[in-house]
Formats: structure tokens, C-alpha cells, sequence
């Protein structure tokens, strides 16, 4: 399905691949940008269930930061009436790697409590909506005031900064002293290992990422002592390996898009020649939620 762009979403793994520092490499030279929405423009042969003139959210791999893409027909899903294509555009990939994370690895429950590392991110930022949605509690945690108030107006039911002197004490308190059930982690680092001692027993943590850039360390036997798990998640991937879960996923996906779940917090939107510039204002923490380039 070839579509004219008209939004594509910047992401975390964007910022790495120009680095060489994601999991997939591809090779130079390469146009970045995994998730687009625009107007279906000119079809495959075989392509039956969309028309020329759709409104389509458009997953990539590569190639979103550009005037046209090419997606596979799999991938597409209707643009909803409630979304406009810089939303659309910046609600896939978030939206699938919290509906991962929530559903199929930690499988949380009405009532269970959720602590979303990295909440004023747009993958934490979906994670809090999904997890007030599946009718968790969620509390967040945030680099600054400006995103605190962004998180709880995501719907969190509470939100602490992550270098406040009584970080872990104030998480526990605020789940009754229960600990917490799940933890969210798209950030990794020093936090990380504050955020094990928030479980409660039995507990699940989600490993989703590295956002801090340092890759932490757990101690084995904490999470012998308070029976914790330790799950990390690749949306994309496990979806590539096992085609029944990527099916499931697809028809969550779109159930969840046309009820305008998880619609996306977009601080800051660039032109197409201010590519390099978003990425750069990722790479220094000025986006709350998401941004998108607009051709």
C-alpha cells in the first residue's frame, strides 16, 4: 500500500538506529521513521481490504520521514474518526508495546496497581492510559513537574518525580503498603533498581527499554526473596515470530484505535527538513508524550 504521508511518528528507536545502536541495523544509507498516517494513494495488485483515498495508520520499519511510504497491507489500520493523522501517527508503536507489556506478558488485573517508569514518554504515557483502561491503579513517575501534570491528566492517580529524597516510601504509601504489582520500565538505569523495591510479592517487572542510555543490573536474589518476575518485551518481534499473536494483536489493536485508547499527548509537531532537530529535541528529554514530523 503506497500512501502520501501526511504525519509520521518519532521514536525512541529512531533516535538509536541513526546511531547504530538498536537491535536492528539496517544499512546506510536509510530513512528513519517506524509508524506513519496519511491517504492510501496507489495499491499492490493483490491488495482487497483497503481503497485508493483511505485515512490509514501506517506501521513501518523504515522509511515514515518522507513525502511517501510503502507499508504492507497486514499492517494497515483505519484511521479513526476521533484521531487526525499526527495522532494516528504517533499511536501504533506505543499502543502495541503497551498492549504487550499489559496483556500478553504481565496479564494485569482490575484493581492490581501499575508503576510506569518514563511516564511523560510516549510508550509510558500509553502504558498509563492502557493501565486505567484494563482498570488498574497507575501511578507514574516523571523527570519534571511540566510532565508530571501531563501524566495525570492522562488519567495516572498519582505521580511522583524520580529524585525525590522519599521516592520509594511515597510509592509504597500510596499502594497502602502493598507494593506495587507491575513496573512499566522503558527507562532502565540507577531508577530501575529503586523501582524492584516498590514490588510487592509476587510481583511482575517489564523490562521495555533503556531510554537513560544505562543498562541495569538486577540482583537474583531480590526477586528470590520477594518472588518477583523479570519479563523483558519486543512488541515488534514477538508479533514477526508468531503469527497467531500478531493476529490477536491486530484485532486488539484495532478494537482499542477505534475506541480512542491510548490517544497520544503530542507536544511538539516538526516539518520534514526539521528531522535532524526532533530528534535531537528527543534525545534531550523536551518531549512529553509524543511528537510527529509533518511533510
Amino acid at each position: 500500500v503506497r500512501l502520501r504521508v501526511r504525519a509520521a511518528g518519532l521514536n525512541f528507536p529512531d533516535l538509536l538506529m541513526t546511531r547504530g545502536g538498536y537491535q536492528f541495523r539496517p544499512d546506510l544509507p536509510f530513512v528513519p521513521g517506524m509508524e506513519s498516517a496519511g491517504d492510501v494513494v496507489e495499491l499492490g495488485s493483490a491488495v482487497t481490504s483497503v481503497s485508493v483515498g483511505d485515512r490509514v495508520i501506517a506501521p513501518l520499519r523504515l522509511g515514515a520521514f518522507a513525502e511517501q511510504a510503502v507499508a504492507q497491507e497486514a499492517a494497515i489500520l483505519p484511521l479513526p474518526d476521533c484521531f487526525d493523522y499526527a495522532e494516528g501517527a504517533a499511536w501504533y508503536v506505543s499502543a502495541t508495546t503497551a498492549w504487550h507489556a499489559l496483556n500478553d506478558k504481565a496479564d494485569i488485573q482490575p484493581g492490581e496497581v501499575l508503576l510506569v517508569l518514563g511516564a511523560g514518554g510516549g510508550v509510558g504515557m500509553a502504558a498509563v492510559q492502557l493501565g486505567k483502561h484494563k482498570g488498574a491503579k497507575v501511578i507514574g513517575l516523571a523527570s519534571t513537574d511540566e510532565k508530571a501534570a501531563a501524566i495525570l491528566n492522562a488519567g495516572a492517580d498519582a505521580c511522583f518525580i524520580n529524585d525525590q529524597p522519599d521516592l520509594i516510601d511515597a510509592i509504597k504509601a500510596a499502594t497502602d503498603g502493598k507494593g506495587v504489582d507491575v513496573v512499566y520500565d522503558p527507562v532502565g538505569g540507577p531508577l530501575a533498581l529503586k523501582a524492584t523495591r516498590t514490588l510487592g510479592w509476587g510481583g511482575r517487572y517489564l523490562i521495555v527499554g533503556f531510554a537513560s542510555g544505562d543498562i541495569p543490573s538486577f540482583a537474583a536474589n531480590h526477586a528470590l526473596i520477594k518472588g518477583y518476575s523479570i519479563m523483558g518485551l519486543r512488541a515488534g518481534e514477538a508479533t514477526r515470530r508468531d503469527p497467531a499473536l500478531a493476529a490477536r494483536t491486530a484485532k486488539a489493536l484495532r478494537d482499542l484505535a477505534a475506541q480512542g485508547v491510548m490517544r497520544p499527548h503530542i507536544s511538539h509537531r516538526f516539518s520534514l527538513d526539521e528531522a535532524a532537530k526532533a530528534l535531537n529535541a528527543m534525545d534531550q528529554r523536551q518531549i512529553i508524550g509524543r511528537a510527529v514530523i509533518v511533510p
